[in-house]
């Protein structure tokens, strides 16, 4: 992987009590978990999209610089109640934060369920307005897409409908971009998420079934950004067994947040936290 700039930012109990709430997007540091036993969030990793414009090893050749046992939770495809409410509600009982990118269209109508994704502590992507196959359509059409898709996020997560994002993390549906569209998302700041692993949760089996084929997808990898989707009925059921098995075998959740620099750059009229930081090379 090529040298990058990385701010690692470690959850620091004492200071977070004071910056828990998130605000247009962007997450704070998690303070500790109120209950014991619980898998909790270990760190927070704030990404660069001028640095690592695109990552997942699925799609690209490069990846989050996770240490072996860490793990980025992903879900795509909502907002979507009552199932996006029972993801929220697993993840809060085991005080885990994850990432979700979110369709547009759904996302205009649901504002008050963004606004809770976001105030819960997690950090919220773009998925386009309809959840189109960008690859196939002629590209303005495609810019449309990601940018009404962003208006309509930011809209109902900000009261502010514009195509510059808070946050500033994409993934493309079905993984299908173009060249010509991931330079365009470079050129406006954007990372590229893709995935490292997934549940292939899409597909009609039971969540034991589900959960049985991420772990083992999981054991192999050993680390990485996990795609799943809140609106699956099979993901909601499994994800509390999941969260419990990460937990059972040592492996521990990373929350990602866009970088200072380009959050500053959006948002310089909100202070930001300011926890220890480290630096990585990529």
């Amino acid at each position: 992987m090529s040298q990058a700039r990385w701010t690692l930012r470690w959850v620091n109990a004492a200071g977070a009590v004071a910056a828990l709430l998130v605000v247009h997007g962007a997450a704070a540091t998690p303070a500790d978990c109120p209950r014991e036993h619980t898998l909790g969030t270990s760190r927070i990793l704030s990404v660069d999209p001028k640095q690592h414009p695109r990552i997942g090893l699925k799609s690209f050749p490069d990846t989050l610089p996770l240490h072996d046992g860490e793990v980025v939770l992903t879900f795509d495809d909502g907002p979507s109640p009552p199932m996006t409410n029972k993801v929220l509600a697993a993840l809060a009982k085991e005080c885990v934060r994850a990432t979700f990118f979110l369709v547009g269209k759904p996302a205009s109508g649901r504002a008050a369920l963004v606004q809770k994704i976001a105030a819960e502590g997690h950090t919220i992507g773009h998925h386009t307005y309809t959840h189109a196959h960008l690859a196939h359509i002629a590209p303005e059409q495609a810019i449309e897409e990601i940018d009404r898709g962003i208006a309509a996020d930011e809209k109902a997560l900000n009261g502010v409908e514009t195509t510059t994002p808070s946050t500033p993390f994409f993934r493309f549906p079905y993984f299908e971009s173009t060249p010509a569209m991931l330079d365009l998302l470079a050129s406006r700041g954007i990372a590229v998420f893709g995935a490292d692993l997934w549940a292939s949760d899409w597909n009609p089996m039971s969540p034991q079934q589900t959960l049985k084929l991420l772990t083992s997808r999981l054991n192999q990898a050993r680390k990485g950004i996990i795609l799943l989707h809140d609106p699956q009925p099979r993901t909601v059921a499994m994800l509390p067994a999941f969260l419990r098995y990460l937990k059972d075998h040592g492996y521990r959740v990373v929350h990602v947040v866009p970088s200072e620099e380009k959050h500053n750059e959006q948002h310089s009229e909100r202070p930001s936290p300011a926890p220890e930081t480290a630096h990585e090379g990529g």
